[in-house]
């Protein structure tokens, strides 16, 4: 029951609190483009912030997160590390599915600061599309981070990896960085009931370019199901 009202309470103050920074970033961003940048990392320490003094989540990250431009795998439990990332990153490029863009002001805003939303059903024009705009946010010195399992599972699941991913991988030509996390303990998909504990982001070695598709397919699903064992 304390878990339900708790969860309640940060609905309420996060998202209310998140429309009035949604519009200062949209309209501040016609005068200055940057605010975009500043303004996402505002948003997600709000976020943490709720989280931390209203359903008593706490964040460890074991390792290192580069701001640099590697491409980052995340495994993904739940919606916090979607919007935890953005603080742990300056100006991430995050691929992700293209029906996030038709958000409200939220999308167009998104796409300024980097989303690139990919279609699924858009075959090889669509990828390579993808990849053009990544390239560029590499040569910007940005990080690429992509959730390779492509939606959300629970914890302990171990699902395979999207098979745009291998070919990501090798048409971006730079290191790959694996993070494991375990949020679905404490925030799992099912439920808007979020539990208080402990949310880790394991950082996995470094693994160079040029692997062959199925040697990077079963390294990175291997790295970030660490936590999963």
């Amino acid at each position: 029951m304390l878990a339900l009202i708790r969860s309640l309470i940060f609905m309420a103050v996060f998202y209310i609190g998140s429309v009035p920074i949604i519009i200062a970033t949209f309209i501040g961003a016609f005068f200055w483009p940057r605010t975009i940048y500043y303004m996402a990392q505002y948003w997600s320490r709000y976020h943490y912030l709720c989280a931390r003094l209203i359903l008593g989540i706490r964040v460890e990250v074991k390792g290192e997160i580069r701001n640099e431009p590697l491409l980052y795998v995340f495994k993904h439990e739940s919606m916090f590390e979607t919007i935890d990332l953005l603080r742990h990153f300056d100006k991430p490029v995050v691929i992700a599915k293209k029906e996030l863009l038709v958000i409200p002001l939220w999308g167009w805003i998104a796409t300024r600061h980097g989303l690139l939303g990919i279609d699924r059903d858009g075959g090889g024009a669509a990828m390579r599309q993808i990849i053009k705009q990544a390239k560029k946010a590499v040569a910007e010195g940005r990080p690429i981070v992509i959730f390779a399992e492509g939606s959300r599972a629970h914890h302990g699941e171990r699902p395979e990896l999207q098979t745009g991913f291998a070919g990501i991988y090798k048409l971006m030509g730079i290191p790959l960085v694996p993070v494991a996390l375990n949020s679905g303990i404490v925030s799992p998909r099912d439920t808007f009931v979020q539990k208080s504990g402990v949310i880790t982001y394991e950082v996995q070695p470094e693994i160079e370019p040029g692997l062959e598709r199925d040697d990077i397919r079963d390294r990175v699903h291997k790295a970030i199901n660490m936590l999963n064992d």
